[in-house]
């Protein structure tokens, strides 16, 4: 992917967040933030029968962190939470299409903290 595209792409999902917004009566809900830069992401989640019906997150940071939380909420959705519980950072990255360097990458990675979060039940808030 050139590096124009992925600029139009990460600057499209920070200024027109897809599934940003909070779910009503979530199932399950997180709160991930990265102290050394302030980045924060809040997710509430749907789950029916292992499979996400939906998913919405919230929060406030640079734009690699709310602009990959809109990118994996897009991919992550209809999903089963078992196979998102399964994915390793490496495979949440892949999925962004996108170059980062090794600190661009835990911004890029702050959504996908929070949707394990979530669904991992040791740590979410379940409803």
């Amino acid at each position: 992917m050139s590096d124009t595209i992925y600029r139009e792409i990460i600057i499209d999902h920070y200024k027109n967040p897809r599934n940003f917004g909070k779910i009503k009566n979530p199932d399950f809900k997180s709160e991930v933030s990265n102290p050394l830069c302030g980045d924060k992401i809040k997710m509430f989640i749907n789950i029916e029968d292992d499979k996400i019906r939906d998913m919405k997150f919230m929060g406030c940071g640079c734009v690699i962190s709310i602009a990959t939380a809109s990118i994996l909420t897009e991919k992550l959705k209809a999903m089963k939470a078992s196979e998102i519980l399964r994915m390793s950072n490496d495979d949440a990255l892949s999925m962004l299409e996108i170059k980062l360097s090794p600190n661009r990458q835990k911004c890029a990675l702050l959504g996908f903290w929070a949707i394990k979060k979530a669904i991992s039940g040791s740590h979410g808030v379940k409803k």
